[in-house]
């Protein structure tokens, strides 16, 4: 005679696992409970036995427990002993298959199992979403988006940056790095090593410096740039840093006009104001007073020595008033964030350990004019070099030695400037 099935083929609901909590709760079996909510008595089995939770036993009093414990002669009980054997509770390990109100579960010695309905619901949906994950991509298309991002990436570009030059990739950048991440593209030499942010960026590593307060700042702390910005929102804003390799140099100084995200940057063999002044006294000859003014009218830049005698930025070589500055407060660098994180790209290409020395200005202007080139979602899919010359014109960018590159010959990596 066939077995009738007492199953619907329906998925348990949070009321039916109720239920069989409310039936381990009465001792009931798992037959009994399963007749209840119109489901096969192994469907209840398994649901007891994969979503029940463990609670280990407290080992203090007795460290080993062995069902033959009181018939073996050997003593002291050890638990490798060929003899050892778990003890088992027909509550238990039979039926219902947990402890819910077990009547004497204030002097059970065993490890414990309890069911929770709620519990279980959490994550038996938990569950069906992991089941139910998948790409929704065909072998060809797969292959299609492989053939665009393997060789850009490999050129250092981020996955942003080749979404904003290739429109035809209707992909989001979350799914193209779930992909990566997940391995679909590790056939086509793709994986987690590709993507910049996760391979090259350090971990804080709770390391502070103190400096030392050089000099006078009153009138240029950072709350009076924050002042002087409320009071004149329509000046621009240039953030200044340097960047190196060797403490003993070279030096490179970076300027970033936080307006565009437009960088340029200027190699010094000396780590001094009166270098790094040198090279606003150069720009303002070539650009002109009234362009000079237009971009460089007020600088921010941070506390280091090479930038703290202000007269020397504040004053040209005439002693005529040309730029306000200001410093952030002391191991405060976050309050210049936009250079700051711009500096990322400038590792890409210039990594630590890199000899700058081998590099000359042309080197730099070349570095620069590819990450120029680089879309940024701050501005909406636009390069720093569009805007830039969006709103002060191509003819400055070329006068600061910067060009455009096209965005599918864009290379962030060290053989831009080191494969010589």
């Amino acid at each position: 005679m066939s077995r009738k099935l007492a199953h619907d083929n329906t998925h348990l609901t949070l009321d039916e696992r109720k239920i069989i909590q409310a039936g381990i709760e009465n001792n009931s079996t798992k037959s009994a409970i399963a007749q209840t909510i119109g489901k096969d008595a192994t469907t209840v089995a398994k649901e007891i036995r994969n979503h029940r939770q463990l609670k280990p036993r407290n080992t203090f009093n007795r460290p080993i427990i062995c069902a033959n414990m009181k018939q073996c002669a050997k003593k002291p009980c050890v638990q490798k002993c060929d003899r050892y054997q778990e003890p088992i509770c027909k509550r238990r390990d039979r039926t219902p298959g947990a402890c819910n109100k077990c009547a004497d579960i204030n002097k059970c010695h065993l490890d414990k199992y309890f069911y929770s309905a709620v519990t279980a619901d959490e994550q038996y949906r938990r569950d069906l979403v992991d089941y139910r994950e998948g790409i929704d991509l065909t072998t060809k298309e797969c292959d299609a988006l492989a053939a665009i991002l393997a060789p850009l990436m490999k050129q250092g570009q981020s996955v942003y940056q080749i979404l904003a030059a290739h429109p035809e990739i209707k992909q989001c950048d979350r799914t193209i790095y779930n992909y990566i991440e997940t391995g679909v593209f590790k056939g086509y030499g793709i994986d987690n090593f590709s993507l910049k942010e996760q391979v090259n960026r350090k971990q804080f590593k709770n390391k502070y410096k103190k400096r030392k307060e050089p000099v006078n700042y009153d009138g240029r702390h950072y709350s009076d740039f924050i002042r002087f910005q409320a009071e004149n929102p329509d000046i621009p804003v240039v953030e200044m840093d340097t960047v190196y390799n060797d403490p003993q140099g070279p030096y490179l100084q970076t300027f970033l006009f936080t307006k565009t995200a437009f960088m340029i940057g200027f190699l010094h063999s000396d780590k001094t104001s009166e270098s790094m002044a040198n090279t606003l006294n150069l720009l303002q000859k070539s650009l002109g007073p009234d362009m000079f003014a237009k971009l460089f009218s007020l600088l921010l830049t941070d506390r280091g020595s090479e930038f703290e005698k202000y007269q020397l930025f504040e004053l040209d070589q005439d002693g005529n008033a040309r730029l306000s500055i200001f410093y952030c407060d002391p191991m405060q660098s976050s309050q210049k964030p936009h250079v700051e994180n711009n500096h990322n790209f400038v590792r890409d290409i210039i990594p630590n350990g890199y000899p700058i020395e081998r590099l000359s200005q042309n080197d730099i202007n070349l570095m620069f004019s590819h990450i120029n080139s680089t879309p940024r979602r701050s501005l909406n899919g636009k390069t720093p070099f569009e805007t830039f010359s969006f709103f002060y014109g191509a003819q400055v960018a070329k006068c600061l030695d910067i060009r455009q590159i096209g965005r599918d010959d864009v290379v962030l990596k060290p053989k831009l400037v080191f494969a010589k």
